[in-house]
């Protein structure tokens, strides 16, 4: 098996996790979301999916958990409407779109294949018409001729989450010829889309921006979103952020971007200004080698994984700047992938970690920021977490 770029440095040894939750209350009579949790250890991988408990935050597999997915699935996002999950396959360059049953199971629907090769990174837009797909490396590029990404664009159709029939949405290169994809800086990462639809934001590595003693800088590119889809590039864009940024997100009130950089731990804010152009406002240590980061609903807290530390740390967003403050620092399992926010109570907050057990929980103070560990934490997966995503139960809807 093939991990993903961030996966190669910190397979090591592998860990057998567990799959034994303990006992909770988690029925589906109080479920308030469903969590979905790729894992990479199986050759195809498999999506775990879980109850959320309203009181406590346990997490507990709903029967026929996991389902299959590809080789290596490395990102996944759920439609605003929660009746679809998108998986990107990093070794099969593929995604696979699945209907969400009322009781949360998957159905398989149908398989894409990307134009490029790798992909790493996915993200929807709020109305859900929207995928964006980032591919490691475009066309006719490889390990072995190496070269820039790509990013892929594909409508959704809004009656079954399937991805346009015609395949992704026509892109304009800088050349002004037409393709299937528009080209990025080489090596990215991440994408994020602004809430209100109208700019995207990869991070990557740009020649460009380059900084002794790296090679390479890293970058955020920006680009203004079309309404079919079509993008093109926002004045300023790329903008160097750090040396090698790993995760992006945005707040939801589309005012303020945020970057981690792996290489120098740190989070990098940025004011979204006229037409998606970012400043910088700031940054903040975090832990050693941050690899996700997440914005709550609300806008008022956010939260970054650190690989290199096990552990989670925790900030507070001051209102009007945007700028960030560590509010705490929380164990993980080992080397912790991707974090969430579950989306209906916004009360509990949960981390992928490669190497651990699965999951690790959290129970979030509404008025603080500050974490405690949820009910029988952490919750056993299948091995090599590499994210996970969630979807707000039917009924709460």
């Amino acid at each position: 098996m093939k991990l993903s770029r961030w996966g190669q440095g910190i397979l090591g040894a592998a860990v057998s996790a567990g799959i034994g939750l303990g006992l909770t209350s988690c029925g589906a009579s109080n479920t308030v979301d469903y969590l979905y949790l790729a894992s990479a250890k199986n050759d195809p991988g498999v999506i775990n999916v879980y109850r959320v408990d309203a009181q406590t935050g346990a997490l507990l597999q709903i029967p026929n958990s996991p389902f299959p997915a590809g080789r290596n699935p490395v990102g996944l996002v759920t439609s605003p409407n929660g009746k679809t999950l998108y998986v990107i396959n990093h070794d099969d360059n593929t995604i696979i779109v699945y209907g969400i049953g009322t009781d949360a199971k998957l159905y398989a629907q149908s398989t894409y294949n990307t134009p490029g090769s790798e992909p790493v990174a996915l993200a929807i837009n709020a109305a859900g018409t929207l995928l964006f797909v980032v591919d490691f490396y475009a066309p006719l590029f490889t390990d072995l001729n190496p070269g820039p990404g790509a990013l892929i664009v594909y409508s959704i159709d809004p009656a079954t989450g399937n991805l346009g029939q015609t395949g992704p949405v026509t892109q304009t290169l800088p050349s002004a010829q037409s393709a299937s994809y528009y080209p990025l800086n080489a090596a990215p990462t991440a994408v994020n889309v602004l809430a209100n639809g109208s700019t995207l934001y990869v991070t990557d590595q740009a020649a460009g921006c380059a900084k002794a003693p790296a090679t390479l800088g890293g970058a955020v590119e920006a680009l203004s979103i079309g309404s079919t889809g079509v993008v093109t590039p926002v004045a300023g864009s790329p903008l160097c952020a750090g040396v090698t940024p790993s995760a992006v997100a945005s707040h939801p009130s589309s005012s303020y971007v945020y970057v981690t950089d792996s290489a120098q731990s740190q989070l990098l804010g940025f004011s979204v200004g006229v037409g998606g152009a970012l400043s910088p406002v700031g940054s903040v240590g975090t832990g050693e080698a941050p690899s996700s980061v997440v914005v709550d609903s609300n806008g008022r807290f956010m939260f970054v994984t650190n690989r290199g530390s096990s552990n989670l740390t925790g900030y507070s967003i001051a209102a009007g700047t945007g700028i960030p403050s560590l509010t705490g620092s929380y164990g993980t399992g080992a080397f912790p992938q991707c974090v969430i926010v579950e989306p209906h109570l916004k009360r509990f907050v949960y981390t992928a970690d490669f190497q651990g057990l699965g999951i690790t929980g959290y129970e979030l103070d509404p008025s603080t920021g500050v974490l405690s560990g949820t009910e029988n934490s952490p919750y056993g997966g299948t091995g090599l977490s590499t994210c996970l995503t969630a979807t707000t139960h039917g009924s709460q809807r």
